[in-house]
């Protein structure tokens, strides 16, 4: 199995339930609230060593309690932290409110996340060299990610870059250097600049960030699966319906899960129809790291 490197955020989700999203300048009653270890990169490297990935960790976060449940959440789902960088900004936060639809809205405060920079990325260099697959979102610096990004290219790594949240742009000499861009439809758009409501519309979109650099475009796109757009092949493969009670970190999981199957050596329909499965589990449960499923699950 091919070890992968995440390099992203770490946050404590603050999750507010509620029957229905408030208006603006409304005040509702919510239901709940629980706190759930987070942030994109670290959803992303426990999906994939809960799924059974050899997966070790990039990133900052406080010297609080916040901080040392981050790292106890990814070490409990079988990451290797030691790199994790130990700054004195207050980890990040992500409020999560979601509704008794399952849908969800969020803010993130990025707190020590703001220090994943270049300088302590160069110091976590043999993790790069170490690894075969690199992953990547965008609640860093994004001078680091484009740092990482052009680092594992000159290295001969894969590199998965999840655009999310999306950027107005992303430099046309960093999207040569990614073999997986997976945005979903909303991100598609913006990277675009195109619409995509339709499926005629989201294989054109992709096809003009293939043209652009971009290797292969992977668009999620909710509960009718995902787009897989290769220089072969561009088609919907179609996951299983379920009951979502929040979709929180789907496509964490759904990109997790696409990476330890790349790593196992899977074809890239065998990768998205796995990473479909995990995902339809994920929305059934509460939470980012608590909803993500064990190997045997998803098997």
């Amino acid at each position: 199995m091919a070890k992968i490197l995440v390099a992203g955020s770490l946050n404590m989700d603050l999750r507010f339930s509620m029957k229905r999203m408030p208006l603006e300048g409304e005040t509702v009653l919510g239901d709940g609230l629980l706190y759930n270890p987070g942030g994109k990169g670290a959803n992303q490297a426990a999906a994939a060593a809960k799924l059974g990935g050899d997966v070790v960790m990039l990133g900052c976060v406080g010297k609080d309690g916040f901080g040392d449940a981050l790292a106890k959440s990814l070490t409990d789902c079988g990451c290797d932290v030691s790199a994790l960088r130990r700054v004195t900004a207050p980890t990040g936060t992500a409020s999560i409110y979601v509704d008794e639809r399952g849908r969800n809205s969020i803010v993130v405060i990025a707190g020590a996340n703001a220090y994943c920079d270049v300088e302590y990325l160069k110091e976590c260099e043999d993790a790069l060299k170490s690894c075969s697959i690199l992953m990547l979102q965008l609640e860093i610096p994004y001078d680091a990610v484009w740092y990482l990004a052009k680092k594992a290219r000159a290295l001969g790594k894969t590199v998965i870059l999840n655009p999310a949240p999306a950027p107005d742009s992303i430099p046309k000499d960093v999207l040569k250097c990614v073999d997986w861009l997976t945005p979903n439809e909303t991100e598609l758009a913006r990277l675009s600049g195109m619409p995509c409501e339709e499926p005629s519309q989201i294989e054109e979109a992709a096809a003009k960030l293939q043209r652009a650099g971009v290797k292969n475009v992977l668009v999620t796109v909710g509960s009718h699966g995902a787009y897989l757009c290769t220089a072969e092949t561009s088609e919907l493969v179609p996951t299983q319906h379920v009951k979502a009670v929040d979709t929180t970190a789907a496509g964490d999981c759904f990109n997790g899960a696409f990476a330890v199957a790349l790593s196992e050596g899977r074809t890239a329909l065998q990768a998205v129809e796995f990473a479909n499965r995990a995902a339809s589990i994920s929305v059934t449960r509460e939470g980012a790291q608590s909803s993500l499923p064990l190997r045997s699950e998803v098997l």
